[in-house]
């Protein structure tokens, strides 16, 4: 595998890749690296002939009082479990080398990135919009994955991949891969080892209590009700406060007040001892 920290050098690693031929994917990271980047990772290798994978802690997309300078970074051990994937490629550059001085631009998706964490976290989709164009026009990829762990940043990709036309990778080429979970139910995220034993533990009661509220939901239950008692829930387990718990359209990401017969996703966001945690799940028809 080839760890490159340089666009120019980047540039030629992937005209080497493309002269052997075949396909290359793309599996955009942020490092501290976990079970689920490395499923996105063996999906990305089953799509494609050879698979870059990037890690950049984006500091455009972290607010004033969020944990950019605690954020982990191991990219030692990181590119070794990348290498053991079997990986062509590492693109790892510094923040200077993806935001050189002078840099002046950013690409803003509105819609999709305007509720749930886009509410909370003022500009967030702003820097990973941006960030993940220039990904993509640097490794010029012909699919790209992503976790649906993240489901609106998904959405947001996805939009502006549409919006902007790009041909590397089509919108159609972004590939959304099902969250991958912990034993207990507990979405993977490097988040996760913020928590304390006892907050851990705690914190499977989201996934469980977000399958209730789906039950309910499809069951044709009151949507407010169900969503108000799933806040409740999660309260009451031990989440200092729940940002958002919501239905939505899947695709439009639409607050719905009724599931109907278009393709839903509960979106839920809540803190507990002091870390914010995300986790979507489907509801009604696919």
């Amino acid at each position: 595998m080839q760890t490159i920290t340089q666009l120019e050098m980047l540039r030629k690693a992937v005209a080497q890749l493309r002269a052997k031929g075949g396909t290359v994917a793309l599996v955009p990271t942020m490092g501290a690296l976990h079970e689920g980047h490395l499923t996105l990772v063996r999906e990305a290798a089953s799509r494609a002939d050879h698979v870059a994978a990037s890690i950049f802690v984006n500091p455009t997309q972290f607010g004033p009082n969020e944990d950019l300078d605690a954020y982990p970074r191991q990219l030692q051990e990181d590119a070794e479990m990348l290498e053991q994937e079997g990986t062509a490629l590492l693109w790892a550059p510094s923040v200077g080398e993806m935001y050189p001085d002078g840099f002046a631009s950013s690409i803003s998706v509105s819609g999709v990135s305007s509720g749930f964490c886009g509410a909370d976290r003022p500009g967030h989709f702003d820097g990973v919009a941006t960030v993940v164009c220039k990904l993509f026009h640097q490794v010029l990829p012909d699919i790209a994955c992503f976790g649906e762990k993240d489901w609106q940043q998904l959405a947001v990709i996805r939009t502006m991949a549409r919006d902007l036309d790009l041909t590397r990778p089509y919108a159609r080429d972004i590939i959304g891969i099902p969250t991958v979970r912990e034993a207990d139910g507990l979405a993977m995220s490097s988040r996760n080892r913020y928590l304390s034993e006892h907050d851990r533990s705690a914190a499977a009661s989201l996934p469980r209590e977000m399958r209730e509220a789906i039950a309910r939901i499809e069951d044709g239950q009151h949507v407010g009700r169900t969503l108000a008692a799933l806040e409740d829930a999660l309260l009451g387990a031990g989440f200092s406060s729940v940002d958002y718990a919501d239905l939505a359209d899947a695709a439009s990401l639409e607050v719905l007040s009724e599931l109907g017969d278009r393709p839903g996703r509960l979106l839920v966001a809540a803190r507990i001892g002091g870390t914010r945690l995300i986790d979507n799940m489907a509801v009604g028809k696919p």
